[in-house]
């Protein structure tokens, strides 16, 4: 019998996905085994510095990429809110998966709601995105940077007693099954997610046409316009880790509603909008969003932390 061998991140949260995506593929093709080949990432082996400082593309995805680019596994599983926009010649996103609640999380240490917290408090998050929305939702937050899984980040919260709480993805605790300890699900107005997180990405080399057909189960039509449409924004505004940059498209019929964000990095500029068209001109509505941000005046933003015009 074949094996398909499947590259994945050696985080807890990485294999628990990976695995269940291993086992809808043994469920839709049983001719063939499945096989998890854990790969440590630049992003996993520097663990003391904030990920806006270590780089920009391909932290969680590049040495995965390297050993599907040489044949050493088959596909590869990646949480979609770690893919660059533009990927290495010879690969390709082979499917996206069923979207999970986008949605971030609070997780307080005393229980109470992050509308609870006062001006003043702490809050943990290795994210630019997260902070500059929380600052501009609340201006006096003492926002500090936090890394590692999720049970490193609930340790270090627990050990520091000045923190009052960390934000985290909801679909991430869902498939960890820690939805327990979700103090508050915090709505779009205050945090607008990720652009592509609570779905995965099966990355295949191009012209691979078995890999190609088994990761074609697994693609949610609806799931993979929302993201392409969100990757089109993202792309347009040449975003990464480095800047603050959210991006979230619902699909209801045949129709698309996307919300973007552009902030500067300490949340005293925000720029919103949403823009709504049919389902079928995602990548259109994704990169006319980003350009009607930029004329608003997300331009000069994104210009002084790239340190060049765009």
């Amino acid at each position: 019998m074949t094996t398909i061998r499947i590259g994945t991140r050696g985080s807890k949260l990485a294999l628990v996905q990976s695995a269940q995506v291993r086992d809808m593929l043994l469920r839709s093709h049983p001719q063939y085994t499945f096989e998890l080949v854990p790969i440590k990432t630049t992003g996993d082996k520097i663990l003391d510095a904030p990920l806006s400082k270590i780089g920009d593309k391909g932290l969680f995805t590049k040495e995965i990429e390297k050993e599907l680019l040489a044949g050493t596994i088959d596909l590869a599983v990646h949480s979609m809110k770690d893919m660059p926009t533009s990927l290495p010649e010879g690969l390709v996103i082979g499917s996206v998966t069923r979207r999970l609640d986008p949605r971030d999380v609070f997780i307080s240490r005393d229980g109470r709601r992050l509308g609870d917290l006062a001006a003043s408090e702490t809050i943990a998050t290795g994210s630019l995105r997260r902070r500059a929305q929380l600052l501009a939702w609340k201006p006096g937050l003492n926002i500090v940077d936090i890394r590692g899984n999720v049970q490193s980040r609930l340790k270090k919260m627990q050990d520091n007693p000045d923190v009052a709480g960390i934000i985290l993805a909801y679909a991430g605790l869902e498939r960890l099954g820690m939805l327990d300890i979700v103090t508050d699900i915090i709505p779009g107005d205050i945090i607008i997610p990720a652009v592509g997180q609570a779905a995965l990405a099966i990355e295949i080399r191009a012209n691979d046409p078995r890999a190609e057909e088994v990761a074609a189960a697994l693609d949610d039509e609806d799931s993979r316009r929302a993201i392409e449409c969100e990757r089109a924004f993202l792309s347009r505004l040449g975003g990464g880790c480095q800047v603050p940059i959210a991006g979230l498209a619902l699909v209801s019929g045949d129709r698309i509603t996307l919300s973007g964000m552009v902030a500067g990095l300490d949340g005293g500029e925000v720029f919103r909008g949403n823009l709504e068209g049919a389902a079928s001109d995602y990548e259109t509505i994704g990169r006319e969003l980003a350009l009607r941000l930029l004329e608003k005046g997300a331009k000069k933003i994104l210009e002084e932390i790239y340190g060049h015009p765009m």
